[in-house]
């Protein structure tokens, strides 16, 4: 029997994301979330989508083996077990890859190794994609476990972008550099955009914003990103529900300073405690939409920073790229949020983009154009889809060696 399905693991610091993915028609099996590991009112939630039954279970588990653990009984109660024939591997979503990982690689002891000392550069999230990773080699340890990265897809960075200007031997030393994350996201939506135009993705120039509580915005020409927002880590460029994105680095000298901050007070202020929420107290833009309607002044300046960001990077991207054949939103506020992309590119006429109000104001699910008939340049809303990447990419390295 030929093996199809790819299990895709999202292992956050206290939850884990899965679904199973048959790659023979692209179709999702199973969908399921673990969140509050290791808390007393942990909960697992599980779907399986051909029959649409849906379980929850509420109560501890204590740890990511327990709760992989957990999800393996869930898809053996429908016939979907990771001890099937049907199994050709096991996907995993890795925030950091640096510049060692250019592409999905087969987990060994040597990619453990390096996911490994990159935790200092990603500390909130490769010693959870570890653990995931780990666990998953000890339930199936003759299957292939493969890492996708989210910075992978940005190392087409060329050097002038991914590079900051600091004395070359202290960053090359401590691997300081533009990486970028969101990638798989980045990736996915950039072809798919290609697709819904018509086009091979090596003809055509997209700028990606991909907006949810992390927001990042990628400048990807002929299917290659050569710039994106993120840099060393998650914090750099857009404004985010939790975080600052772009300012100052001389902030964090003056807080440490006159404000007597620890490094530790000044990483919470900026990753936790900054973005929509440090400006108005909210990180929910639906929130944030209600008190602007009624005429709350915080929540419509913490909105009108965020777009003015925003059309910071597109412009900023369009002469990156020089010529841009569509400009698309994705993930949760870019999907969802028509005010938010309405507003992202009012006043941009002159660079050839606008919205048509009734099209954007269309909530769906699928792939679409919200621009006005021809319009110079397509705006765009195409829904990401990272777990099908993730499975995606994991089937092309591993489905015919099986």
């Amino acid at each position: 029997m030929h093996a199809t399905r790819v299990l895709v693991l999202n292992s956050g610091s206290s939850s884990v994301k899965y679904q199973l993915l048959d790659m023979r028609g692209a179709s999702r099996l199973a969908v399921g979330l673990v969140e509050r590991i290791g808390e007393q009112t942990s909960r697992l939630r599980h779907t399986c989508v051909g029959t649409g039954a849906t379980r929850e279970h509420h109560g501890p588990v204590a740890d990511h083996d327990a709760a992989l653990k957990a999800v393996a009984e869930e898809l053996a109660r429908d016939g979907l077990g990771l001890d099937s024939p049907e199994l050709a591997a096991i996907g995993h979503r890795v925030v950091h890859g640096g510049l060692f990982f250019t592409e999905p690689t087969v987990v060994d002891d040597d990619v453990l190794t390096e996911i490994e000392r990159l935790i200092p550069v990603a500390p909130l999230h490769n010693p959870a994609n570890l653990t995931g990773i780990r666990t998953a080699m000890a339930l199936r340890p003759d299957l292939p476990q493969v890492a996708v990265f989210d910075t992978a897809f940005h190392t087409t960075m060329p050097e002038s972008a991914a590079r900051y200007a600091i004395e070359t031997k202290v960053a090359d030393r401590f691997r300081v550099r533009r990486y970028g994350f969101h990638g798989t996201s980045h990736a996915y939506v950039s072809r798919a955009t290609a697709e819904l135009l018509g086009r091979a993705p090596e003809d055509v120039n997209v700028i990606v914003l991909h907006l949810g509580n992390g927001a990042s915005a990628s400048a990807v020409r002929g299917g290659r990103c050569v710039d994106t927002s993120m840099g060393l880590t998650p914090l750099e460029g857009l404004v985010m529900g939790t975080r600052s994105g772009d300012l100052d680095p001389a902030v964090i000298f003056h807080l440490q300073r006159v404000a007597g901050m620890s490094m530790d007070e000044i990483d919470t202020l900026l990753n936790k405690r900054s973005g929509l929420f440090g400006l108005c107290g909210d990180n929910d833009m639906r929130e944030i939409r209600r008190r602007m309607d009624e005429d709350d002044d915080q929540a419509r300046l913490a909105f009108e920073i965020y777009v003015h960001r925003l059309k910071k990077y597109i412009g900023a991207y369009y002469a990156v790229l020089g010529t841009v054949d569509a400009v698309v939103f994705t993930a949760g506020v870019g999907e969802n949020a028509a005010f938010v992309r309405e507003a992202a590119v009012a006043g941009l006429e002159g660079l050839g983009l606008a919205v048509d109000g009734e099209r954007n104001a269309v909530r769906s699910g699928e792939a679409r154009l919200i621009s006005p008939e021809g319009a110079r340049v397509a705006v765009a809303v195409v829904p990401t889809d990272e777990e099908m990447e993730i499975a995606t990419q994991t089937y092309a390295l591993v489905g015919n060696n099986d």
